[in-house]
């Protein structure tokens, strides 16, 4: 499905067109559930999560019409949504690093490999999680995950590069 200029889906939004709600989920959908299962913990945590965003879009309507950066609000969304969620989540499950199964089930290499990179992964501290996901899934620059994070640009790229050396040095053990 093809999708408008960003004006015109927030227009579709805030009328609830069920065209619009769709265009979204093609081009982001699938972006979402990486990002929510990377901070969520779990595939079924990560759709609910997403489930919870879109929902919020249908209720929100009007007030759609204040977000300036589509993208930026759905993964800023979709992120607070998997953090409620992990939240929910009793300890002990957090303590056993369920592993997201959406990145491991893209991966076209080896999947010892893939494997070994989501166990790393699930390993990073939240805060560099977190700006793996949304700058690698989701797609944002720094500058957005700085937005969506409450940091500055400077401290997201220093997230990243540092989770970037952990999971190098995880994947040569």
């Amino acid at each position: 499905m093809t999708e408008g200029p960003p004006d015109d889906l927030l227009d579709g939004l805030v009328a609830g067109q069920e065209c619009a709600f769709a265009a979204i989920y093609d081009r982001h959908g699938a972006a979402m559930l990486r990002v929510a299962a990377a901070i969520a913990g779990s595939r079924e945590e990560a759709e609910d999560a997403v489930q919870d965003v879109f929902v919020g879009l249908v209720r929100a309507g009007e007030r759609l019409r204040a977000v300036q950066n589509l993208r930026a609000y759905l993964f800023a969304s979709v992120r607070r949504a998997a953090l409620r969620r992990r939240r929910r989540r009793r300890p002990a499950a957090l303590a056993s690093h369920d592993v997201p199964e959406a990145r491991a089930s893209r991966e076209a290499g080896d999947a010892e490999t893939a494997a070994r990179l989501e166990r790393a992964l699930a390993l990073l501290p939240q805060e560099q999680r977190e700006v793996v996901a949304l700058h690698v899934d989701g797609g944002l620059t720094f500058g957005e995950c700085a937005e969506i994070l409450a940091i500055s640009p400077n401290t997201a790229a220093s997230r990243y590069r540092y989770a970037l050396g952990k999971l190098r040095d995880a994947l040569k053990e």
